[in-house]
């Protein structure tokens, strides 16, 4: 069973439990660079099922046991698309290949991630982007960083001059998160300058933590595809809360990460 901190240095111990983090994704996101090239064809959902699990694995075989011995009391989160509240203690929230589909299908959209959750907050995060081989990071209280370098939110204020985004959670969405989905997306080609739409969540993320994009929203969704980002966003300097402006938990129906000078305005577009 995960376990609880007993340390009396947390900052310390974490700083150095990020950088093992850090080489772990990278390590998986090498193996997963081999793998990556031509599309990768299915004919039924079972056979998109085997090549999606192919590369999870492949980047697991790395991950579990760098993690675990880096943090042997921590618990393990399996499946990257659940979502809610976690047990007390420590977990492990690793996404082995966000955007996976994205990897089968020939595109650059897809990166390792892993974030150590400690009784349901995020305290530490890597995010490895294996094709540019950029690494996202963001240690609880000690900032937001792009390979060592400090990331910090857009100072934009007025959201008709902003470009923001929105992801697909999981497939298979019930019809009312569809509904829900659509009217945001038109809702906010009225209010906003671009509006952004594509999977996975955790590479919008990384751009409103790096002050490309001014926010980003999503209905329903994991934990391991909003977690990472959303203590990068936060460590940044941004402001997370669920689409109707109030706290977030991953216990929420929606999700908002934006600069401060426009997520008022993103709440009041996402709450018509």
């Amino acid at each position: 069973m995960p376990g609880t901190l007993h340390t009396p240095d947390v900052a310390a111990e974490d700083t150095a439990l990020l950088d093992a983090t850090v080489a772990a994704v990278r390590e998986a996101g090498a193996a997963l660079r081999g793998r990556f090239g031509d599309v990768v064809r299915y004919g039924t959902r079972d056979e998109l099922m085997r090549a999606l699990a192919a590369n999870d694995d492949t980047a697991l075989d790395i991950l579990r046991p760098r993690l675990t011995q880096a943090r042997p009391d921590a618990g393990w989160v399996e499946e990257e698309l659940d979502g809610g509240a976690l047990p007390a203690g420590e977990w492990w929230v690793v996404d082995p290949a966000e955007g996976n589909v994205n990897h089968l299908h020939a595109l650059p959209e897809w990166a390792v991630t892993a974030t150590l959750v400690r009784d349901n907050q995020p305290v530490l995060t890597a995010v490895h982007l294996p094709l540019t081989g950029e690494t996202y990071t963001a240690l609880r209280g000690a900032g937001a960083h792009l390979d060592g370098r400090p990331l910090h939110v857009s100072p934009t204020e007025d959201l008709a001059l902003g470009i923001v985004a929105t992801s697909q959670a999981r497939p298979d969405e019930d019809d009312e998160v569809v509904r829900r989905v659509g009217s945001s997306i038109t809702a906010m080609l009225s209010d906003a300058l671009v509006v952004r739409t594509a999977v996975p969540a955790t590479l919008h993320l990384v751009n409103v933590a790096a002050g490309r994009i001014d926010a980003f929203w999503q209905f329903a969704g994991a934990r391991a595809d909003l977690l990472p980002g959303a203590l990068l966003v936060t460590e940044a300097g941004g402001r997370i809360s669920d689409a109707e402006g109030r706290p977030w938990t991953p216990l929420s129906e929606g999700f908002l990460a934006a600069a401060p000078g426009v997520h008022a305005q993103a709440v009041a577009t996402l709450s018509r």
